[in-house]
């Protein structure tokens, strides 16, 4: 097997368990329980969404896919800072309980 097709081989097995991932942090966003795990996943899903955009850039050849990777990061950091602070502003309204402790 040529170094190519031993590269070729890696991204696709690389594609398929990033996909997996993907499809089990979506389960895990719609059944939540709590507003937390909902941002982790959604954290998460950033992540995994910048390594199948890289993972398809480097497939394709087309580099410039990392660019594209490296904006989706910044815009997901972005996201999770906010709705980190959203979260701990909700738990001090709350008397300083997080919203999975209840009244």
């Amino acid at each position: 097997m040529s170094a190519l097709g031993f590269l070729d081989v890696c991204i696709d097995i690389a594609l398929v368990l990033l996909s997996v991932a993907y499809a089990l942090l979506v389960i895990r966003l719609v059944l939540g329980p709590s507003l937390a795990d909902r941002i982790l996943s959604l954290d998460l899903i950033t992540t995994l969404g910048i390594g199948l955009i890289a993972m398809i850039g480097v497939k394709t050849g087309y580099y410039l896919y990392v660019d594209i990777a490296i904006a989706v990061g910044l815009v997901g950091f972005l996201a999770t800072v906010a709705l980190a602070r959203f979260y701990a502003v909700r738990a001090e309204g709350d008397g300083g309980k997080t919203p999975e402790e209840g009244p």
